[in-house]
Protein backbone atom coordinates (compact mmCIF):
# COMPACT_ATOMS: atom_id res chain seq x y z
CA UNK A 1 0.00 0.00 0.00
CA UNK A 2 1.16 3.22 -0.76
CA UNK A 3 2.54 5.68 1.69
CA UNK A 4 0.51 8.66 2.18
CA UNK A 5 2.39 11.38 1.30
CA UNK A 6 3.73 13.91 3.31
CA UNK A 7 5.31 16.22 0.68
CA UNK A 8 2.61 19.05 0.70
CA UNK A 9 0.68 17.31 -2.11
CA UNK A 10 -2.18 15.71 -1.14
CA UNK A 11 -4.42 13.34 -2.73
CA UNK A 12 -7.84 14.85 -4.33
CA UNK A 13 -10.64 12.78 -3.54
CA UNK A 14 -12.66 12.17 -7.43
CA UNK A 15 -15.27 10.13 -6.39
CA UNK A 16 -16.65 9.52 -3.20
CA UNK A 17 -20.11 7.31 -2.25
CA UNK A 18 -21.84 6.05 1.80
CA UNK A 19 -22.34 3.02 0.11
CA UNK A 20 -20.31 -0.26 0.71
CA UNK A 21 -18.40 -1.82 -2.31
CA UNK A 22 -17.11 -5.21 -2.59
CA UNK A 23 -14.87 -6.76 -4.89
CA UNK A 24 -17.41 -8.41 -7.56
CA UNK A 25 -15.20 -9.57 -10.33
CA UNK A 26 -11.80 -9.21 -11.83
CA UNK A 27 -11.12 -10.73 -15.59
CA UNK A 28 -7.61 -11.26 -16.22
CA UNK A 29 -8.38 -11.52 -20.16
CA UNK A 30 -9.69 -8.03 -20.15
CA UNK A 31 -7.92 -6.42 -17.39
CA UNK A 32 -11.01 -5.34 -15.81
CA UNK A 33 -11.62 -4.83 -12.38
CA UNK A 34 -15.29 -4.56 -10.86
CA UNK A 35 -16.10 -2.76 -7.20
CA UNK A 36 -19.94 -3.45 -6.58
CA UNK A 37 -22.32 -1.79 -4.07
CA UNK A 38 -25.53 -3.68 -3.97
CA UNK A 39 -29.23 -2.49 -3.09
CA UNK A 40 -29.86 -2.70 0.28
CA UNK A 41 -32.37 -0.67 2.60
CA UNK A 42 -31.96 2.83 1.48
CA UNK A 43 -30.52 2.26 -2.25
CA UNK A 44 -32.35 0.25 -4.85
CA UNK A 45 -29.75 0.33 -7.66
CA UNK A 46 -26.63 -0.92 -7.82
CA UNK A 47 -23.35 1.29 -8.36
CA UNK A 48 -20.38 0.17 -9.97
CA UNK A 49 -16.91 1.13 -10.03
CA UNK A 50 -15.23 -0.12 -13.14
CA UNK A 51 -11.74 -0.13 -13.67
CA UNK A 52 -10.23 -0.94 -17.33
CA UNK A 53 -6.93 -1.71 -18.52
CA UNK A 54 -6.04 -2.44 -14.93
CA UNK A 55 -2.05 -3.38 -14.73
CA UNK A 56 -1.43 -3.35 -10.82
CA UNK A 57 -3.63 -3.36 -7.83
CA UNK A 58 -3.91 -4.09 -4.02
CA UNK A 59 -7.33 -4.22 -2.55
CA UNK A 60 -9.34 -5.29 0.75
CA UNK A 61 -12.46 -7.37 0.44
CA UNK A 62 -14.91 -4.42 1.31
CA UNK A 63 -14.71 -0.75 0.74
CA UNK A 64 -17.18 0.91 3.36
CA UNK A 65 -17.95 4.62 2.57
CA UNK A 66 -15.00 4.45 -0.29
CA UNK A 67 -13.30 7.77 -1.39
CA UNK A 68 -11.09 7.58 -4.78
CA UNK A 69 -8.34 9.82 -4.82
CA UNK A 70 -5.79 10.92 -7.56
CA UNK A 71 -2.62 9.67 -5.99
CA UNK A 72 -0.08 12.30 -4.89
CA UNK A 73 3.42 12.40 -6.74
CA UNK A 74 5.13 10.11 -3.92
CA UNK A 75 2.43 7.66 -4.29
CA UNK A 76 1.97 7.44 -7.93
CA UNK A 77 5.93 7.08 -7.76
CA UNK A 78 5.62 3.68 -5.66
CA UNK A 79 2.45 2.36 -7.27
CA UNK A 80 4.05 2.78 -10.85
CA UNK A 81 7.07 1.09 -9.10
CA UNK A 82 4.98 -1.97 -7.95
CA UNK A 83 3.43 -2.61 -11.50
CA UNK A 84 6.73 -3.05 -13.23
CA UNK A 85 5.79 -0.50 -15.98
CA UNK A 86 8.41 1.40 -17.95
CA UNK A 87 8.87 4.57 -17.68
CA UNK A 88 7.71 4.89 -21.51
CA UNK A 89 4.02 3.63 -20.48
CA UNK A 90 3.45 5.54 -17.12
CA UNK A 91 1.73 8.40 -18.69
CA UNK A 92 -1.12 6.17 -20.35
CA UNK A 93 -1.90 4.82 -16.60
CA UNK A 94 -4.23 6.81 -14.09
CA UNK A 95 -3.23 5.65 -10.37
CA UNK A 96 -6.04 5.60 -8.24
CA UNK A 97 -5.95 5.40 -4.35
CA UNK A 98 -9.08 3.44 -2.71
CA UNK A 99 -9.25 4.91 0.93
CA UNK A 100 -12.46 3.49 3.53
CA UNK A 101 -13.17 3.15 6.97
CA UNK A 102 -12.38 -0.37 6.53
CA UNK A 103 -9.55 -0.60 4.47
CA UNK A 104 -7.32 1.14 1.45
CA UNK A 105 -5.83 -0.13 -1.33
CA UNK A 106 -4.65 1.32 -4.87
CA UNK A 107 -5.36 0.41 -8.78
CA UNK A 108 -3.51 1.37 -11.55
CA UNK A 109 -5.53 1.24 -14.75
CA UNK A 110 -6.24 3.50 -17.93
CA UNK A 111 -9.74 4.52 -16.85
CA UNK A 112 -12.20 4.14 -13.97
CA UNK A 113 -16.13 4.77 -14.47
CA UNK A 114 -19.02 5.31 -11.67
CA UNK A 115 -22.37 3.39 -13.38
CA UNK A 116 -25.58 3.33 -11.56
CA UNK A 117 -28.71 0.85 -12.33
CA UNK A 118 -29.88 -2.76 -12.16
CA UNK A 119 -31.65 -3.92 -9.40
CA UNK A 120 -30.00 -7.26 -9.64
CA UNK A 121 -27.28 -7.97 -7.79
CA UNK A 122 -26.33 -11.01 -9.30
CA UNK A 123 -27.50 -10.98 -12.57
CA UNK A 124 -26.91 -7.89 -14.18
CA UNK A 125 -24.14 -6.94 -16.42
CA UNK A 126 -22.25 -3.51 -16.39
CA UNK A 127 -22.99 -3.16 -19.62
CA UNK A 128 -26.40 -3.49 -19.26
CA UNK A 129 -29.23 -0.59 -21.09
CA UNK A 130 -30.31 0.31 -17.46
CA UNK A 131 -26.91 2.10 -16.21
CA UNK A 132 -26.41 5.09 -16.51
CA UNK A 133 -22.40 6.34 -16.05
CA UNK A 134 -22.35 8.78 -13.13
CA UNK A 135 -19.14 9.97 -13.19
CA UNK A 136 -15.09 8.60 -14.84
CA UNK A 137 -11.82 9.51 -15.47
CA UNK A 138 -8.88 8.51 -17.61
CA UNK A 139 -5.37 9.77 -17.67
CA UNK A 140 -4.43 12.86 -18.54
CA UNK A 141 -2.01 13.28 -21.56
Amino acid sequence: MPTPSNDGEGSAVMFRSDRTFRVWRYGIGHSQLLLRAVPDGVETACLDLLFEGVSAMQLVQQYKAIELCSASKAEAEEILGFSGISASGRELHLPVVLRSRSGSGFVLCRSVTAARGGEDPVGSDFDSDDRSVIWSSRPQT
